[in-house]
């Protein structure tokens, strides 16, 4: 009799166990926002090229926010995204896209990856994909490599095109690109660097240096403006300087950045404008999405007029 009540206890016990495992478990699937949190660095293929984007969810309250970077532009804000059963949803207005659409983007979280379509400004329906960006760590002082000149004063040796026709040339020990046209890239890549460089640039004309072809710091004129996201010397879309240290349009000026995994400094014209701060994501523009990689300087070529002029790279020991 005694062994008769121990098990029914027992299997009582059991069944209590079970019953506040069911009643946990759903509670806890609920809260899935642990699993699409954080930054994503995403591709969108598009008329069968690959096209580097950007994401990043956080939890506001009760809701998911973010910012996202496309194929062009700068980081925008995302005030609402959807996010269930394994489902992520949310639009985005357009920025410099060339429809007037919202772009909407849904997809599928599954093993720490994401996948889906998007409806792009201009009613097109493309396919993204998308992963965790990788976690940089450094420990310890740089030790760097000897200076490398990646442009000799002479021709374009050591660099070519995006892709579309070249106008660049060099005229006077000057690279020049004195027309929109194609950005301009190193074959070299690299990881972490010191890079030195200076530039010249009528009024009204724009550029940008890609560290690793991948994260923008702005070169425009910038009068008066006060610092923000978008302005000389910012990480374009994400980080201000602390002041615009820029001379005036026709001058030559200067850069000097060191870019230690995701942590940049800037320097303009000999005053720190960004002191060691991490660079989110890809700005708009980027070669591509893939941040654990090496990648090369990349500089501006569509913007308008541009002349450029030592360009030193002095790359750290890996």
């Amino acid at each position: 009799m005694k062994a008769t009540k121990n098990l029914i206890f027992s299997m009582q016990l059991f069944i209590a166990i079970l019953v506040c495992l069911v009643t946990i478990l759903p509670a806890n699937a609920q809260n899935k926002n642990l699993s699409v949190t954080g930054r994503w660095d995403l591709t969108i293929y598009k008329n069968d090229a690959e096209f580097p984007s950007w994401l990043e969810v956080q939890s506001s309250g009760k809701i998911l926010v973010g910012k996202f970077v496309g194929i062009v532009g700068s980081a925008r804000p995302v005030s609402k995204i959807n996010f269930d059963n394994g489902k992520i949803h949310f639009t985005v207005p357009p920025q410099w896209e060339s429809g007037t659409n919202d772009l909407v983007f849904e997809g599928d979280v599954l093993n720490d990856s994401l996948s889906g379509s998007y409806v792009d400004a201009d009613g097109k329906t493309y396919k993204w994909s998308g992963v965790p960006v990788p976690v940089f760590t450094f420990n310890g002082v740089p030790v760097w490599q000897k200076p490398v000149e990646l442009f000799n004063g002479k021709d374009l040796t050591g660099w070519h095109t995006s892709g579309k026709e070249n106008q660049w040339i060099v005229k006077d020990g000057v690279l020049q690109s004195p027309h929109s046209g194609a950005n301009l890239v190193t074959d070299k890549t690299f990881t972490d660097f010191k890079l030195h460089i200076e530039f010249r640039y009528p009024e009204g004309s724009n550029s940008g240096v890609y560290l690793r072809g991948r994260y923008e710091v702005q070169i425009e004129a910038s009068h008066g403006d006060e610092p923000y996201e978008g302005v000389f010397s910012a990480v374009y879309g994400f980080i201000a300087p602390s002041t615009i240290n820029a001379k005036e349009p026709g001058e030559w000026q200067a850069f000097d950045i060191v870019l230690i995994g995701k942590m940049v400094t800037v320097i303009a014209n000999g005053k720190t404008v960004i002191c060691n701060r991490e660079i989110p994501g890809p700005t708009g523009g980027a070669i591509n999405s893939k941040e654990g990689e090496p990648g090369p300087l990349m500089i501006q070529g569509d913007h308008g007029p541009i002349e450029y002029r030592n360009i030193i790279i002095t790359p750290a020991k890996q």
